[in-house]
């Protein structure tokens, strides 16, 4: 005949209830594994997204200055500056004006033969090839200026 959960003693119901030691190490190893296999794909993941958004407020500054140069009917020089991470439209004039000014993480990496570009009024700018990439990742993409203005962006190219 089997004995019911509570016809036992205390004692004995004490020692039942409850997880032992062991049980909890082993949980924490299986949690601590699968935390390491997810750690580096989560930090893949941010890097790529710190790069697709440094993309897309290059491409959104380069429209606004072609936009802003045909609007104002005067050239505008685009520029960056690695050092602050930061992004600026002028007029180009004797005494510049700054029309609008960007900044991008400081993770990330914008490399180009020049780092300013000038847009005229008759919707033309300097040929410009820049390279988008994070300190951390192997992602890289590249934004290209053609003479006639236009403004892409794909994937490719290297920081190095």
């Amino acid at each position: 005949m089997r004995a019911s959960k509570n016809s036992l003693s205390p004692t004995i119901q004490m020692r039942s209830s409850g997880f032992t030691l062991i049980e909890l190490m082993v949980t924490i190893a299986v949690l601590a594994i699968i935390v390491g296999i997810a750690a580096p794909s989560i930090s893949t993941q941010l890097e790529n997204q710190r790069v697709k958004a440094t993309t897309a407020t290059l491409v959104s500054a380069l429209k606004e200055a072609k936009a802003e140069s045909v609007i104002r009917r005067q050239a505008l020089e685009f520029s960056f500056d690695a050092s602050n991470h930061s992004i600026a439209i002028k007029t180009k004039e004797d005494s510049p004006v700054e029309v609008a000014s960007y900044s991008y993480s400081s993770k990330s990496i914008i490399k180009a033969d020049e780092t300013s570009i000038t847009f005229s009024p008759s919707k033309r700018a300097d040929a410009v090839t820049l390279n988008v990439c994070d300190n951390y990742s192997a992602t890289t993409m590249q934004v290209i200026v053609t003479t006639a203005a236009n403004i892409s962006s794909v994937a490719g190219g290297t920081c190095s």
